[in-house]
């Protein structure tokens, strides 16, 4: 199954895209620097692409293990994603404390209360290009992301009652 993700950004507060896939469709919100071919890291640019979904983390003190047929893993308080570009776990999951530049997993916001991790920049690893692109959990408003696609939380449960191993996000241009 292909997920369909279009957007734009509207003013300066939303990023405003929808995601569609055969079961229907959902608001989301994208990247704050838009949708583009050509991402770096820190643009805040949602990537043009077909991305594998590799698999699910969920906070296991919030939540039951999410419906689907692609793995799923718990996060524990210690995990993170490194998006150090110099370093040689860049866009992998680390192990806290990590001296390089990361992203905790266990949020305090809600925000990652259910990941999907995505293929992008991973098979290789192309630093500079991107880490820690996500489909996970949207602020109440919609806020754009830092490069992620974000749903509501029941949305995204919602959605990957229908994934499977194989099937893929589809950014649109």
């Amino acid at each position: 199954m292909d997920i369909q993700v279009t957007g734009q950004i509207s003013g300066q507060l939303t990023g405003d895209g929808t995601l569609t896939y055969p079961g229907g469709g959902f608001r989301c919100a994208i990247g704050r620097g838009g949708i583009r071919a050509d991402k770096r890291e820190g643009d805040g640019a949602t990537p043009v692409g077909a991305f594998v979904l590799r698999r699910v983390l969920y906070r296991p003190d919030r939540l039951a293990p999410p419906e689907t047929g692609l793995p799923v893993t718990a996060i524990q308080p210690a995990d993170g994603w490194c998006d150090d570009p110099a370093d040689p776990a860049y866009n992998q999951p680390v192990s806290l404390p990590h001296a390089a530049s990361h992203e905790e997993m266990w949020r305090a916001d809600g925000l990652y209360d259910v990941v999907v991790v995505i293929g992008h920049n991973d098979d290789p690893v192309v630093p500079g290009f991107g880490s820690a692109v996500f489909m996970h959990v949207a602020k109440p408003d919609y806020e754009p992301t830092a490069g992620c696609v974000a749903l509501a939380l029941p949305d995204l449960l919602a959605l990957l009652k229908h994934c499977s191993p194989g099937d893929r996000l589809c950014v649109a241009g």
